[in-house]
């Protein structure tokens, strides 16, 4: 019996040392990312500011670089939850094109004013949203499956409703919602109050854990986030201040990270979702209904969809039959590279938004740099395999 156990124990002491290291490295990698993200996002930026001499961080660039991002940080606010409970929406990009179109159709073809044009595209993509979900939770059609089909329907429905032809031009203040600026003094006092909110939010949180008598990070890391993230949001608005403010466009993406953060964060719907993603059978046996979860997720992504539509006719002026083409496969790259894991029950929204920064980083660098079409598509798809890669090996070290 002896040398069965002596080396039985040696068996167990080998894997020990040999992966203490990529453990140590993987908690570093879990307990930091979104630092890593950051770091990650600053290294793309130096690169191509110091390949385009400097006009790459450009105050004019830097505004239509967000402008860009924003329609996909509108699609991963609802993609990351839709990936969270385990599901997955390839329609997104058609969808967004849909609404985009009917938007514009509305505005320039019916002249509806803004004021009714707008909700009327959010309650339809809420209502196709509930469509998808309808067929992937109570007719159990597979997530993927309904997604892909509505890829092509919804693209089809597009070229039918705009007869393969640009509806243009969109009115004034329609065009405001894509091409417009927040004054500078109302922007700067919305940086203030921001920046006020997280610092009483970051007390609060504090003074609750102490409450509970939970364990309560250095007072010093409270204190480095809040002024980190003051110095961050003072740098970000003085840039967009020297060309024209903020975007409406971002200021509107500013507000779902809010409201989407909150609902993750703080109500008992957004722990569901992260509940359905971890284990779906233990919520549904739990007495949580997983069928309207999911059906409540797609619909949230549905007003994404219409969100994004309109704001893409709105930057573009018109209503194309092509937009939002790969715009899905933007999304979930995305979410997947902010953190999100493609296993379900882990990923945060803000995560989702600075992955989308990255890929709108990426492709503004390489379009200033003209950097061949094919070759943007090469780099963009070998980073979302890498992102899912480094999902795939934490997932391993942690089992």
């Amino acid at each position: 019996m002896t040398p069965d156990v002596t080396s039985q124990r040696a068996d167990n002491t080998v894997p020990r040392g040999a992966f203490g290291g990529s453990q140590r490295i993987q908690q570093l990698f879990a307990r930091y990312k979104i630092l890593a993200l950051l770091i990650a996002v600053a290294v793309i930026w130096i690169f191509f500011s110091a390949l385009t001499h400097g006009a790459f961080v450009t105050p004019r660039n830097l505004s239509n670089l967000l402008r860009q991002m924003s329609i996909t940080g509108m699609l991963a606010c609802g993609m990351v939850f839709v990936i969270i409970a385990g599901e997955i929406d390839l329609s997104v990009g058609s969808l967004l094109g849909l609404l985009g179109g009917v938007a514009a159709i509305l505005d320039v073809n019916r002249h509806w004013p803004i004021g009714v044009t707008v909700p009327a595209v959010m309650l339809l993509g809420v209502a196709v949203g509930l469509f998808n979900g309808w067929w992937s939770t109570y007719r159990r059609v597979p997530s993927f499956i309904v997604g892909l089909g509505g890829m092509l329907a919804y693209r089809g429905i597009l070229l039918g409703v705009t007869g393969g032809s640009t509806i243009a031009p969109v009115s004034d203040s329609f065009v405001f919602v894509g091409q417009g600026y927040l004054p500078r003094f109302a922007g700067d006092t919305l940086a203030v109050v921001l920046f006020v909110l997280l610092a009483f939010l970051t007390i609060r949180q504090r003074a609750n854990r102490q409450r509970y008598q939970l364990r309560v990070v250095p007072i010093w890391q409270d204190v480095a986030k809040v002024v980190g993230a003051g110095a961050i949001l003072a740098g970000f608005v003085a840039t967009l201040d020297r060309y024209g403010g903020i975007p409406v466009p971002v200021l509107l993406l500013l507000a779902l990270l809010g409201i989407f953060t909150w609902i993750a964060t703080q109500t008992v719907f957004g722990r569901r979702i992260y509940a359905v993603g971890s284990n779906l059978e233990a919520t549904r046996l739990s007495g949580v209904n997983t069928n309207r979860v999911k059906l409540a997720i797609f619909a949230l992504m549905g007003l994404m969809c219409a969100f994004a539509g309109i704001v893409n006719t709105a930057r573009l002026a018109a209503g194309s039959p092509s937009a939002g083409s790969m715009g899905e496969l933007d999304a979930i790259a995305a979410c997947f590279i902010g953190g999100t894991s493609m296993r379900g029950g882990s990923g945060t929204v803000y995560g989702a938004l600075i992955g989308a920064l990255v890929m709108a980083s990426l492709d503004n660098g390489m379009s200033m740099l003209d950097v061949d079409a094919y070759w943007q598509m090469i780099v963009k798809g070998g980073i979302l395999v890498l992102a899912v890669w480094i999902d795939v090996m934490s997932g391993s070290n942690r089992r």
